[in-house]
Formats: C-alpha cells, sequence, structure tokens
C-alpha cells in the first residue's frame, strides 16, 4: 500500500514537471516542407523539404527554444517563405502550425509568425542563420 503511494506521487510529479516545461508549441513530424513566396504575390510554391532526420531535429530544437511573444502582428508584406512539419508519407500533422519567415532589409536576421496561435518573434543573428541554413539550404546572406 505505502508502495502504491510512494509510485503515484512520483508519476504525479512527473507530469506536472512535464506539462509545466512545455512551451505549447508541438513540432512533430519527420520533414519539413517549405514554400517560397512566388513574385511578391499572393501565392506560395514547393521550395524545399528538408528529410534528413538530423537537420529536422535540429530546427525542432531551435524553435522549441525560441522564447515567443504573444502578438497579432500585420507585416508590410507577405512572408518569405512559410514552412511546416509533416510525415514523410505526406500527412500534415493535427497541429496544423504553419510557420511565416521573413528576411530582414539587412538580410542578417528572421522574423517568424505563427498566425493560428498570435505568436511572433525575431531571431537574434545566430539562430536565425542556424535555422535559415536548415529550412532554406543555404546562407541567410547570399538572399
Amino acid at each position: 500500500m505505502k508502495v502504491n503511494k510512494i509510485f503515484i506521487f512520483f508519476m504525479s510529479m512527473f507530469l506536472v514537471l512535464m506539462v509545466g516545461c512545455s512551451n505549447g508549441i508541438k513540432n512533430e513530424g519527420n520533414k519539413i516542407v517549405v514554400e517560397k513566396q512566388i513574385n511578391s504575390s499572393d501565392k506560395y510554391e514547393l521550395y524545399n523539404e528538408v528529410k534528413d532526420s538530423k537537420e529536422v531535429q535540429n530546427a525542432k530544437n531551435i524553435l522549441n527554444s525560441i522564447k515567443w511573444q504573444n502578438a497579432k502582428v500585420n507585416m508590410v508584406r507577405r512572408a518569405d517563405y512559410t514552412f511546416h512539419f509533416e510525415d514523410t508519407n505526406g500527412k500534415q500533422k493535427s497541429n496544423g502550425i504553419i510557420y511565416a519567415l521573413w528576411i530582414s532589409p539587412d538580410k542578417d536576421k528572421i522574423e517568424l509568425v505563427i498566425d493560428s496561435e498570435g505568436k511572433y518573434v525575431q531571431l537574434d543573428k545566430e539562430k536565425s542563420e542556424k535555422l535559415f541554413k536548415i529550412i532554406i539550404g543555404k546562407d541567410l546572406s547570399e538572399t
């Protein structure tokens, strides 16, 4: 009886810690699908698919480490790129998070928006360069 109470206590503490440490954004799927804006229009076309599991995990780690701001933003132009996570069988994950990505005018930082959740962030130069390299496949300064 005493062992059961101890087990239940530790399981409860584990669950509380797991929920408390979560930032609320789940990045599921084992590939990243990237779309690029077509000629400053509101249309996007498939640009890149990141299937390397190490690179996908690196992108997830960066996105999960971000301190997102709760904000509804109105950008002056449409996003340069959008991306989301999918299973390799082509099914977008049920959470349906689509990230919109803008390149700063100085081409040294990126801004991300999750419109459906009202989240915004401007990444520092280091994280911008790393995430852009993973998702787009080239250096941020080359755009």
